[in-house]
């Protein structure tokens, strides 16, 4: 007989794995997912991802604002609590939900709640492993799914599994660290089942923190080394985008590579275009040349340099104003 499940989440990320649930033959319960948020120009409420896979299983669907019976919303949590343990759930799956879960939620499914978070823990605990991984330089990130616990992604591990980063962008990464985790979730639901699953307490050593990416992180220093700039232009990409500000108007960057000062003619001070060429813009920082080879014009949409060249005129010598 199948597993009955309970699953929360809310992005593309989770979306992914539900289905992944749902392919394998779980049963799915219930879902919980975020409320819906305002989006889009007109910025008429929209679903989650989560949500809108759900509705068109016919699957029912809480959007509890809390989770916290003596929190801001305590009707919400105890109409969540009713439809929780009235369930009779054997697990919850939990990926990118956005809420935390309190001990009762924790303690209501028979064999608890698993985790699908996108980093190898203990490192990049928290909210942007995902970006944090890139924009650090780590070689290698992947996924992990964890019993929860009360702490903030400090549950003991069950599934751990590694992939190289190479040159992804956060939305590249982002997409194969969720096809990862759906598969990976679904064997430990099996194995759970089985009462074949390990546990295995994390590691003291090694823990770090992948804060929330905030808006404000977006404009370029161009005092910070080439390397670096090009890794935080990945990790931004899709959200919330680099950004530089030149002739008064901001610029998007979206795909850059980094190469070491050739002669003292890239020896500028940093921000100053060197040279512009129709396989990319080179501009100078605090160690190394950054070559820009897509950018976005506020408004427009993403281009090759070549094509961003034509509507938009740029020449060596002039400078990206500082980061303030």
């Amino acid at each position: 007989m199948a597993l009955r499940i309970a699953f929360a989440g809310t992005p593309e990320f989770a979306r992914v794995a539900l289905e992944a649930l749902h392919t394998a033959g779980f049963e799915i319960a219930l879902v919980l997912t975020q409320p819906d948020r305002p989006a889009g120009r007109g910025m008429k409420l929209q679903a989650s991802s989560v949500k809108q896979f759900a509705v068109q299983h016919g699957w029912p669907v809480a959007q509890p604002r809390s989770l916290r019976l003596d929190g801001k919303y305590p009707k919400d949590a105890a109409a969540a609590r009713e439809v929780i343990l009235g369930a009779k759930l054997d697990a919850m799956v939990v990926a990118a939900y956005g809420l935390i879960l309190p001990q009762w939620v924790l303690d209501a499914p028979r064999l608890g709640c698993l985790n699908i978070h996108a980093s190898l823990l203990p490192r990049w605990r928290g909210a942007a492993p995902i970006h944090r991984a890139i924009e650090a330089g780590d070689a290698e990130t992947g996924v992990t799914i964890m019993q929860m616990d009360a702490g903030l992604d400090t549950g003991d591990m069950l599934l751990r599994e590694a992939l190289d980063i190479g040159g992804d962008s956060t939305a590249r990464l982002h997409d194969r660290l969720a096809v990862m985790g759906g598969r990976m979730v679904v064997d430990a639901l099996r194995q759970a089942d089985a009462g074949a699953l390990l546990r295995n307490q994390q590691p003291v050593e090694g823990v770090t923190y992948a804060h929330k990416i905030e808006k404000n992180e977006a404009p370029v220093d161009w005092t910070l080394g080439a390397e670096t700039i090009v890794r935080r232009i990945r990790a931004f990409d899709p959200f919330p985008g680099a950004t530089g500000v030149l002739g008064g108007e901001t610029v998007k960057f979206w795909a850059a590579t980094a190469r070491p000062p050739v002669d003292c003619s890239d020896e500028k001070a940093p921000g100053t275009v060197i040279a512009v060429a129709s396989d990319g813009i080179a501009v100078a920082t605090g160690d190394g040349v950054v070559m820009l080879t897509e950018l976005q014009r506020a408004g427009g949409k993403r281009l090759p340099a070549a094509d961003f060249l034509r509507g938009f005129d740029i020449e060596a010598g002039q400078v990206f104003d500082p980061c303030s």
